[in-house]
């Protein structure tokens, strides 16, 4: 393996990774020789992606967390440190939307419910803060460690009907480089952190906007997505893949505070 992207020993930690697109990273990773934490709220999800990668060979555990609680993160990382030792990359990816907090024809932006918004952008925010805060300090003190959030291209130009989800996705933004500048200027000039902004990615909470519930074909809005993005289709899961193995890898060891597009090109498109 090429030693820029050989990721052999090091111990990683995904969050959300239950999920399609975090078992699709997590299983990434462990291909290329890191040892995998699979953090989830949802323990079977997570076992299932730490059980699919000890059958290929690799190390992984599954760790229930609530990114939203402070005392469930710190309690993961200890079962981490105790199964894997000292983290040395950490992937933000738990997140998501809902359908409460997306604007529709029955219900209008004026009538959302905080709770909803609420729920929405604490998830995609402070479920990254808070794991940030809790696998970053060690390795601040150590001065070395990788930080990868997943934002989404929502960030940069905020999309219709998901006022929430753009928002704190654009909060994602401005954290990762915040992030970044304070822990380099805080003495841990070797802790990196970066992000990823996937464009359009069909996911279980996504998915009542681009299909349609019965037929699985693409609603006006998934048509009007495909349309708008010159490689013309949706992203995979794998499409992800080589951004983040750069971003966490000895490749990308001069690279902090940016936030990638891997999107089939829908920023660079005007519509005409």
């Amino acid at each position: 393996m090429d030693p820029l992207f050989d990721l052999t020993g090091k111990v990683a930690v995904l969050t959300g990774a239950g999920g399609v697109i975090g078992g699709a990273m997590a299983k990434a990773l462990a291909a290329r020789g890191a040892r995998v934490a699979v953090l989830d709220l949802m323990p079977a999800a997570a076992d299932k992606i730490a059980t699919d990668i000890r059958a290929e060979g690799g190390e992984a555990i599954g760790v229930k967390a609530n990114v939203l609680e402070r005392d469930s993160v710190e309690e993961a990382a200890a079962t981490v440190v105790s199964e894997f030792g000292p983290v040395d990359m950490l992937v933000n990816g738990a997140g998501g939307n809902k359908k409460e907090a997306t604007t529709a024809p029955d219900l209008s932006f004026f009538d959302l419910p905080p709770d909803a918004l609420r729920w929405v952008f604490d998830l995609n925010f402070l479920g990254s803060v808070i794991p940030s805060q809790v696998f970053a300090r060690p390795m601040a003190e150590r001065n070395d460690g990788v930080v990868v959030n997943i934002s989404s291209m929502n960030s940069f130009r905020p999309l219709t009907r998901i006022v929430a989800y753009s928002g704190a996705k654009a909060a994602i933004n401005n954290f990762t480089q915040w992030l970044a500048v304070h822990l380099n200027q805080g003495g841990a000039s070797n802790v990196r952190v970066n992000a990823i902004a996937p464009g359009f990615f069909e996911t279980a909470q996504n998915k009542f906007l681009l299909r349609e519930e019965k037929s699985g074909d693409l609603t006006p809005r998934g048509q009007q997505i495909v349309d708008h993005t010159p490689m013309g289709r949706f992203g995979e899961p794998d499409d992800l893949i080589g951004t983040l193995i750069w971003l966490v890898s000895p490749a990308a060891k001069f690279v902090t505070g940016i936030v990638v597009p891997v999107d089939g090109g829908f920023s660079a498109y005007s519509g005409v």
